[in-house]
């Protein structure tokens, strides 16, 4: 199988499917960060750039993780579907794909841009970026709600969203922390019976670069047609952990999760159809707990923190917040005081 991090390999591959001149040298530069693909950087001498990813059966974490690679095929739908229905310049076109190798390839998204993950951990907080956030992951709740018939079928499959979300993150957490685990199990199953409109799964700062001050979205490896609430708490989870991380900056998390749900509720038409507000609390709980028991725990939080982190959780579980609001602060609350 080609490794596309080996970059003769890369080249050889370009040069032999006619994607680059016989005599052309790219660049080659492997990225990191992430734990399910191989991803690099191809800069032509002509100045075009692409990122080409290749999916990863076994994923690189400490514990055994396995997904069908199978999943850079809907990756490339997702990216396809996207490009229609978001604003300019958030979606980075495809430029190819190779179902056999499992790889794709799409435009690199122009220099100078930033990963938002990295400028939040530096207390880097601004309303616009929230805002955006918020709007674009709107966008694509509302553009098939309760219109699953003129989605691509292979959104209806949700393997991929179960081998790299419901086991890895919920089902994972629920063996590793009994008291959490008739919580967590009865919202798998809730889960499972809502299909209301596109999910993509993997909505997270990490998957963010910020180019002219404009958000551009990545990884879309597990979209699929399901319960939109799942966004809605993976996203609070990235903000409320931070919150909780970085103390001298905390305020401007909490206001940032606050203006995060509201931006998303007003943008959203028929919102408690789509993400009624005691599941995406749900969620988010779910979610927290998961980032720090499950398969894939954040890097930043150190073993106090996500002990700390994990007793909140547990006991907000026990007795769950009526509003998103009440979560903020009591979450919060929560970790401040231990």
């Amino acid at each position: 199988m080609l490794d596309i991090e080996e970059p003769h390999e890369l080249i050889d591959y370009l040069r032999a499917t006619n994607r680059i001149a016989r005599d052309e040298s790219p660049q080659i530069k492997v990225l990191g960060g992430g734990v399910s693909n191989r991803t690099v950087l191809v800069t032509r001498a002509s100045g075009e750039a692409w990122v080409v990813k290749q999916a990863l059966e076994k994923l690189r974490v400490k514990v055994d993780w396995f997904s069908d690679p199978r999943r850079i095929e809907r990756e490339a739908l997702a990216i396809e579907h996207l490009s229609r229905i978001c604003q300019e310049g958030s979606i980075t076109p495809l430029i190819f794909r190779d179902d056999a190798n499992h790889l794709l390839a799409m435009a690199a998204v122009p220099e100078p841009h930033e990963n938002w993950k990295t400028l939040l951990l530096r207390g880097d907080v601004r309303d616009e970026h929230v805002e955006q956030f918020a709007k674009l992951l709107a966008c694509i709740h509302r553009s098939v709600i309760g219109r699953r018939v003129h989605l691509d079928p292979a959104f209806s499959d949700t393997s991929f969203f179960e081998s790299l979300r419901l086991e890895p993150y919920y089902l994972y957490t629920a063996e590793q922390v009994p008291e959490a685990a008739e919580f967590i199990q009865a919202l798998v199953e809730l889960t499972r019976s809502r299909h209301i409109t596109l999910v993509h799964g993997d909505y997270s700062p990490k998957n963010i670069l910020i180019h002219n001050n404009k958000l551009v979205l990545l990884d879309h490896e597990v979209m699929h047609y399901g319960d939109p609430a799942f966004d809605v708490g993976f996203s609070m989870t990235h903000l409320l952990s931070k919150a909780h991380h970085l103390e001298p900056h905390r305020e401007k998390f909490t206001h940032a999760a606050e203006l995060f749900w509201q931006t998303y509720q007003s943008s959203l038409p028929k919102f408690p159809v789509v993400s009624p507000e005691s599941i995406a609390i749900q969620h988010t709980l779910a979610c927290l707990l998961a980032r720090v028991a499950g398969r894939s725990p954040l890097e930043y939080l150190d073993g106090a923190e996500r002990k700390r982190q994990q007793e909140a959780v547990v006991k907000l579980m026990h007795n769950p917040p009526a509003t998103m609001k009440g979560l903020i602060d009591d979450f919060t609350e929560a970790v401040s005081c231990q």
